[in-house]
């Protein structure tokens, strides 16, 4: 004999996802689950770096509701190709609890390729 069980919406890992084609990404994550959570934040900077890239750089900042929670800048390397900055960290949401999340690329002599932000509940 075969039990099958229903799982409920809440039972399903939650996923945020935001590209920022601006420079700027955000992600606004609602508080109206009713239990805590746990996410893995993940922030993704990738570039086009020019043959001649002299003094190019990237910079990325990461904010949780409006405060910074890490930012780096970097020269360019790999001229002709791509340079990347990734920001990962770990954050816990109490039951109700929402936040914003904003990641935001500055850029100087290099093209956005892609800002990705993401967040995925641990299951």
């Amino acid at each position: 004999m075969k039990i099958m069980t229903s799982r409920s919406v809440q039972d399903v890992p939650e996923h945020w996802h935001s590209e920022g084609a601006d420079g700027v990404a955000v992600l606004s994550i609602p508080g109206l689950n009713g239990r805590p959570r746990v996410f893995d934040v993940d922030a993704s900077l990738t570039v086009d770096v020019p043959e001649q890239a002299a003094n190019a750089w990237l910079e990325l900042t990461v904010e949780f509701d409006g405060q910074r929670q890490w930012s780096r800048r970097i020269q360019a390397h790999n001229p002709g190709q791509t340079d990347s900055l990734d920001y990962h960290q770990r954050i816990r949401l109490e039951a109700e609890q929402g936040i914003r999340i904003r990641a935001v690329a500055q850029l100087h002599g290099v093209r956005l390729r892609q800002l990705l932000l993401e967040a995925r509940e641990d299951a």
